[in-house]
């Protein structure tokens, strides 16, 4: 199961890298979502996801680390999800400035001859 998380992890942040490499904004905006949501995904595994644990003490019990979920992967992800949503729009506003100031989307500002 872990190659095959491992594999789709890495197509998603594969298209990702060649998605940043075209030369449309949208298409470079796209591209860094999908890396971000591989990074995430990939932090979001490594924590281990564990069924029935509960991911704190219970009060007044005795804490067993064996039986308890890790919290900090899943605080990381929800933390880069919030900041990649808030920079994600911060890029939609610049690429739709730039596409009224040049009109084009091209990465360059001008399109290339034909």
């Amino acid at each position: 199961m872990e190659a095959v998380i491992a594999l789709g992890i890495g197509v998603v942040f594969g298209s990702g890298i060649w998605l940043l490499l075209r030369p449309r904004s949208f298409q470079v905006l796209t591209g860094l979502m999908l890396m971000s949501y591989a990074v995430n995904l990939f932090i979001f595994i490594m924590g281990r996801l564990w069924i029935d644990r509960p991911p704190l003490t219970p009060p007044g019990a005795a804490p067993d680390p064996a039986a308890l979920a890790d919290p900090l992967p899943q605080a990381l992800v929800l933390t880069a999800i919030v900041i990649g949503f808030a920079t994600t729009a911060l890029y939609l506003v610049v690429m739709i400035g730039a596409r009224g100031l040049t009109g084009t989307d091209h990465v360059d500002g001008e399109e290339p001859e034909v």
